[in-house]
C-alpha cells in the first residue's frame, strides 16, 4: 500500500522537494550508486585502454598475448552499460512514484478544500497544475537528484586515480573544477525566477483559453469573438516570449560551462604533450610515459563529465522549484471543509449549530452567533437579501466549509443538493442520474424521470437513457435540466435536502413541478432547507429563518 506524501505545510518548495525525495530514498540512492559504479567502470576502462596502447606501441607486445586484457575491457563496457541502465530505471521509477504521490496528495487536498474553494479558482489553471506542473518534477528526481549525489563522489574517485599518475594534473583539475558549480549557481538564480514566470504564464493561458471556450456562445451573441481571439493570441505570445527567454538562458549557460571544461582539458593536453616531448622537466613531467600521459588525458574529460551532466540537468532543478512553488501554495491552503462530524445531542436533530460564525478563510464572518437546530422532517425556508449569507449557511450545512467559530453538529450521511444551475456532466442521461445513486437500475431511473416530469421527453428520445448530453446540460432546456436535477434527488436516499433558489428563473409550470416535488419529499420524511425569495415556497415551509445584518432570526407566523 502506498504511503501518503509528506505534508508540505509551512515548508518552502526546496524543503518539500527534499521530503518527497525521502519517500523514494532507496531507489534514488540506488540510482546514484549505479551512476558512481558506472563512472568507476569507465575509469577502469580508460586506464586499461591506455595501458594496452602503451604495451602495443612502446613495449611491442603481440596482440595474441593481450587477449585477456581485451576480454576484460569488453566486460567493463558491458558492466558500464548495465549500470547506466540500472541508474535510469531506478531514477525514473522513483520519479514516477513521487509524481503519483504528489497527484494523489493534490486531489485529496482539493477534496478537503471543497466545492466553494474551487469556485474561487479557475479550473484551467488547476488542471495545468495537476498535469503540467506535476510532470515538471520528473527531470528533478529522475536526473538532477541522482546526479547531485554522483558529482560528490565520482570526480574525487577520478582525481585519486589521476593523482596517482601525475599530481600536477590533479592539482590543475581541482583548481578549475569549482568554476563550473559557481557559474551554475549564478545561472540557476535567474533560471528559477524565469521558470516561475513561465509556469504562471501557462496557468493564465490555460485558464484564459478555457474561459473563452466556455463563453463562446455569449461572445458570439455580443460580437466579441475577434477581441477574444486577440486576447488569446496576446496570452500565447507572452508564454512564447517567456519560453524562448528561458531556453536562451539554458543554452547560453551550457555553452559557457562547456567552454570552461574545454579550456581545462586543452591545458592538460598541452602539459602532457610538452612533457612527452621533453620540454618540461619539473615535477612528474620528466617521468611522463605514454601510459601515464594518455591515461590522464583520457581521464580529464571524465573528471568534468559529472559536473557537465549536472549543469545540463540544472535547468530541471529550476523548473521543479518553479512548479513546486505553485503546488505548495495549494497544499498549504487551510482546509475549508470540516474533517470530522460530531453527532447532534438530540436524537431527532440532523444538524445543530451552537454559536457558529459563517464565513470564508481570512475574511470577516458573514453570519455570527448562529444557534440553530434542524430536526428530522423540518421544511426550513431561508430568506434574506442577496449577500446576506443564505448560500453560505447552506454550504456550511452541506459540509462544504467549516465554521469560523462555534460548534457544528451534523449526522454523517448522504446529502442531496439542488441548485438553480444544476451540475450536468458530459455523458448520457443515465450517467448523469447515477451520480446520485451509482447502483440504481434502469427501472429506478425511469421512475425518477417520470416523477420529475421528464417521462414524455424520454419517450421522444430514440436512444432513451443513453441519450448523450453535452457539458453543463447542452441538449436540454433550462427547465429540463432542472427536472433532471429533481430526478437525481428522487434517486438519492439522502435524509437532508439542501436547495439554493430552486425555483429561480423557472416558468410557472416547472416551478409548480418543483414545489410538488418538495411536498413529496416532505411526505417521505426528508428534511428540507430552502434558500428562496419566492412566496410560493414559503407556503409549504414549517419554519422560516431570515438572514439580516449578519444574524439569523426565526420568523414566527
Amino acid at each position: 500500500m502506498r504511503s501518503a506524501p509528506p505534508s508540505p505545510a509551512t515548508l518552502t518548495p526546496r524543503q518539500w522537494l527534499k521530503q518527497l525525495a525521502l519517500a523514494e530514498k532507496k531507489r534514488l540512492s540506488g540510482a546514484a550508486v549505479c551512476g558512481v559504479l558506472a563512472g568507476a567502470s569507465t575509469t577502469g576502462l580508460l586506464v586499461g585502454l591506455a595501458w594496452l596502447v602503451d604495451q602495443i606501441l612502446v613495449h611491442a607486445r603481440p596482440l595474441s598475448g593481450l587477449s585477456s586484457i581485451f576480454l576484460m575491457l569488453l566486460a567493463l563496457v558491458g558492466l558500464r552499460a548495465a549500470l547506466q541502465w540500472g541508474q535510469e530505471v531506478l531514477a525514473f521509477e522513483a520519479s514516477l512514484r513521487i509524481r503519483q504521490r504528489v497527484r494523489t496528495s493534490l486531489l485529496d487536498k482539493l477534496a478537503t478544500l471543497g466545492p466553494l474553494w474551487l469556485t474561487h479558482h479557475q479550473s484551467g489553471a488547476l488542471a495545468t497544475q495537476l498535469v503540467e506542473h506535476v510532470d515538471a518534477l520528473e527531470g528533478y528526481f529522475a536526473r538532477f537528484h541522482p546526479q547531485l549525489r554522483i558529482v560528490l563522489i565520482l570526480p574525487l574517485l577520478i582525481a585519486a586515480v589521476v593523482g596517482a599518475l601525475d599530481y600536477v594534473v590533479v592539482i590543475f583539475l581541482l583548481l578549475s573544477a569549482p568554476l563550473i558549480p559557481l557559474f551554475m549557481a549564478l545561472v540557476g538564480m535567474g533560471a528559477e525566477r524565469m521558470n516561475r514566470e513561465q509556469f504562471s504564464a501557462v496557468s493564465r493561458l490555460s485558464a484564459h483559453f478555457v474561459d473563452r471556450v466556455r463563453g463562446m456562445s455569449t461572445l458570439q451573441l455580443f460580437g466579441r469573438t475577434a477581441k477574444a481571439r486577440r486576447d488569446v493570441w496576446y496570452a500565447t505570445d507572452e508564454y512564447r516570449r517567456l519560453s524562448m527567454k528561458t531556453l536562451r538562458l539554458a543554452f547560453l549557460s551550457s555553452a559557457v560551462l562547456e567552454f570552461f571544461a574545454s579550456v581545462a582539458i586543452a591545458v592538460v593536453a598541452i602539459y602532457v604533450g610538452f612533457g612527452l616531448l621533453g620540454y618540461l622537466d619539473f615535477g612528474p613531467a620528466a617521468s611522463l610515459s605514454l601510459f601515464s600521459g594518455l591515461a590522464v588525458l583520457l581521464l580529464a574529460p571524465e573528471f568534468f563529465q559529472p559536473l557537465r551532466t549536472l549543469s545540463q540537468h540544472y535547468h530541471d532543478r529550476a523548473t521543479a522549484l518553479g512548479a513546486a512553488e505553485s503546488l505548495v501554495f495549494i497544499l498549504n491552503e487551510p482546509d475549508w471543509m470540516p474533517q470530522t462530524h460530531v453527532v447532534p445531542r438530540h436524537d431527532r436533530a440532523l444538524c445543530e449549530l451552537k454559536g457558529v460564525s459563517v464565513g470564508y478563510p481570512q475574511r470577516d464572518a458573514i453570519l455570527s452567533h448562529v444557534d440553530l437546530t434542524i430536526a428530522q422532517g423540518d421544511i426550513l425556508a431561508l430568506t434574506g437579501a442577496s449577500g446576506s449569507g443564505k448560500s453560505s449557511l447552506l454550504a456550511l450545512l452541506a459540509g462544504f466549509m467549516a465554521p469560523q467559530e462555534g460548534a457544528l453538529y451534523r449526522r454523517s450521511g448522504q446529502i442531496a443538493w439542488l441548485d438553480q444551475s444544476p451540475c450536468l456532466i458530459q455523458g448520457s442521461l443515465a450517467e448523469n442520474l447515477r451520480l446520485a445513486n451509482p447502483e440504481a437500475g434502469e427501472r429506478a431511473l425511469l421512475d425518477a424521470l417520470a416523477r420529475s416530469g421528464l417521462g414524455e421527453l424520454l419517450t421522444a428520445l430514440p436512444q432513451g437513457l443513453e441519450t448523450p448530453l453535452g457539458e453543463r446540460g447542452v441538449g436540454l432546456s433550462g427547465g429540463q435540466a432542472q427536472r433532471l436535477a429533481l430526478a437525481r434527488v428522487y434517486l438519492s436516499a439522502a435524509p437532508l435536502v439542501l436547495l439554493d433558489e430552486p425555483t429561480s428563473n423557472l416558468d410557472a409550470a416547472t416551478e409548480a413541478l418543483v414545489i410538488d416535488a418538495l411536498k413529496a419529499w416532505a411526505r417521505d420524511g426528508r428534511t428540507l432547507v430552502i434558500a428562496t425569495h419566492h412566496p410560493q415556497v414559503l407556503t409549504i415551509a414549517t419554519r422560516h429563518l431570515h438572514c439580516d445584518g449578519g444574524r439569523v432570526l426565526e420568523v414566527t407566523p
